[in-house]
């Protein structure tokens, strides 16, 4: 059905186009023509807009909001994607943590179910280190948790603290654990495809004790465009139970320590972070 509303202006129009495609995850140039009642001129000109802010990126004939090799997803998109095997991984963590540790999240969706799960009070006392808004505003207050945020640039399309401060206040710390996501793994590698978003992983992994990677299974066997580390700098790497055959013979085959998480679909049970 068309939107239909010639008269909305350029930033409402693309505050909705952005919004409908983060939804969908990608859409032709003619389909939001006929939903937004504009010229496909007209489009082509939000689309430069939205893609220049980072929120999509244009292929020939439509705009998508859904990973390549060298952009990442709008942090709005990425908390819908791929939440019950997120929320696997995440249970299959919260084993991890004891009371009276320090542990560090990064600023992937990922991690974020580990806060989510942190919220109902169970391990106490504990100290959270995060440069993610998502997890900051969830945990702020949270009795029992000692919340420590990372500062730095503040990136909106991430929402979260990065650039050169960030690494620094990350390298001045040490923690038990860090759990970290990253965008792809391949060939005994973590990839990401944003440079400024590596040094503030890399900086995270130096400072812990110990490392975990959380990774959905669409993550594995791609690549991006920076290398993030090798696996092994990871102690465990927890994967949901969607992961193909060939790709776990291929952590296999790099002796990479790897546990396989059973989604709530395996399990028969409901989505514990579907109702927050």
């Amino acid at each position: 059905m068309s939107a239909g509303n010639t008269q909305q202006g350029p930033a409402a129009r693309q505050s909705a186009m952005a919004e409908q495609v983060l939804a969908d995850g990608s859409a032709t140039a003619a389909e939001l023509a006929e939903r937004f009642g504009v010229s496909l001129m007209t489009i082509h000109r939000d689309l430069d807009e939205l893609e220049r802010q980072g929120i999509v990126r244009k292929f020939r004939g439509g705009v998508t909001a859904q990973p390549s090799g060298v952009f990442e997803s709008n942090v709005q998109y990425r908390l819908k994607a791929m939440r019950a095997e997120k929320a696997a991984v995440a249970d299959h963590a919260l084993g991890l943590i004891e009371p009276g540790m320090a542990i560090m999240l990064d600023d992937s969706t990922s991690t974020l179910e580990i806060a989510r799960r942190l919220r109902l009070g169970e391990i106490t006392p504990l100290t959270v280190v995060t440069n993610f808004l998502e997890a900051l505003n969830l945990l702020s207050d949270q009795r029992g948790i000692h919340l420590m945020a990372l500062g730095g640039d503040y990136d909106p399309l991430h929402s979260s603290f990065l650039g050169v401060s960030c690494v620094e206040a990350v390298q001045s710390l040490r923690v038990d654990v860090c759990f970290a996501s990253t965008s792809a793994v391949h060939g005994g590698y973590a990839y990401h495809q944003e440079q400024h978003i590596v040094s503030v992983k890399r900086a995270m992994l130096d400072s812990a004790a110990r490392n975990v990677l959380l990774i959905d299974h669409t993550k594995l066997s791609r690549t991006a465009l920076h290398r993030v580390a090798p696996l092994s700098r990871f102690d465990l790497v927890l994967v949901d139970d969607g992961a193909p055959a060939d790709a776990l013979r291929d952590l296999d085959e790099h002796k990479v320590r790897y546990e396989v998480c059973a989604t709530n679909a395996t399990r028969g049970g409901d989505d514990p972070a579907g109702a927050t």
